[in-house]
């Protein structure tokens, strides 16, 4: 998905002739911290709640102000990765969307991004989660997805986490089948390492108590 796809239309600039009371309360109508400056279609840059607490005239218009602007963005064809980028390292509220000419096209917000990435994490498709821990040479997506389609069933979606100095991933499966116990027969069958399972149940509900018995055999 690109940036340009996840545009808030809803959400809407700042303009230097805004006061600053205006701005404070278009940040509190849309949950955001941060608005874009834009003049015409210009995009000057980023306000942040912060720049405006202290001034003392909430009548003044932003333009009048001497501001520290940042202005950190992304153009319209950029991977929404690097949208998820920059709300992580500049802590960000909203992200603004320029074209290749740097006119301003509109603004991600990080609501938009949090359905966005619960679409992209399947969080509300029914299923079960399985933590792997994998040595980074081992990390073969193909394998894991034919382990778990062995039991009929589907990868919806996965993440892969790293630690510092360390060797070992931690690989996050989402599948489409509460009773994942095959599946982690399997798993273990292969030498995986299962770190944790979430959302496991079956039709009995017992698949723990099989699980945990059969962990109880591994380890005699």
């Amino acid at each position: 998905m690109l940036a340009i796809e996840l545009i808030a239309d809803a959400i809407p600039p700042v303009h230097t002739s805004d006061t600053i009371q205006k701005v404070f309360d278009r940040m509190a109508e849309f949950r955001v911290s941060h608005l874009p400056i834009v003049n015409e279609e210009q995009f000057l840059g980023l306000l942040s709640e912060d720049d405006l607490i202290e001034e003392a005239d909430y009548s003044a218009p932003v333009g009048s102000l001497a501001l520290s602007l940042v202005n950190p963005y992304v153009l319209e064809d950029q991977h929404i990765y690097d949208v998820i980028r920059l709300f992580y390292e500049r802590q960000l509220s909203v992200v603004p969307v320029l074209n290749a000419k740097k006119d301003y096209l509109g603004l991600v917000s990080i609501n938009a991004m949090n359905e966005y990435f619960a679409k992209l994490t399947s969080v509300s498709n029914p299923g079960g989660i399985i933590v792997l821990e994998v040595d980074n040479k081992n990390n073969s997506l193909a394998h894991m997805s034919q382990v778990v389609e062995s039991d009929n069933a589907q990868i919806l979606s996965s993440y892969v986490r790293s630690f510092p100095d360390s060797t070992k991933l931690e690989v996050t499966l989402k599948v489409n089948k509460q009773d994942i116990s095959n599946i982690l027969a399997t798993f273990m069958r292969y030498n995986y390492d299962v770190k944790a399972t979430f959302n496991f149940t079956d039709q009995n509900d017992n698949s723990m108590d099989r699980f945990d018995s059969f962990m109880n055999y591994l380890n005699l």
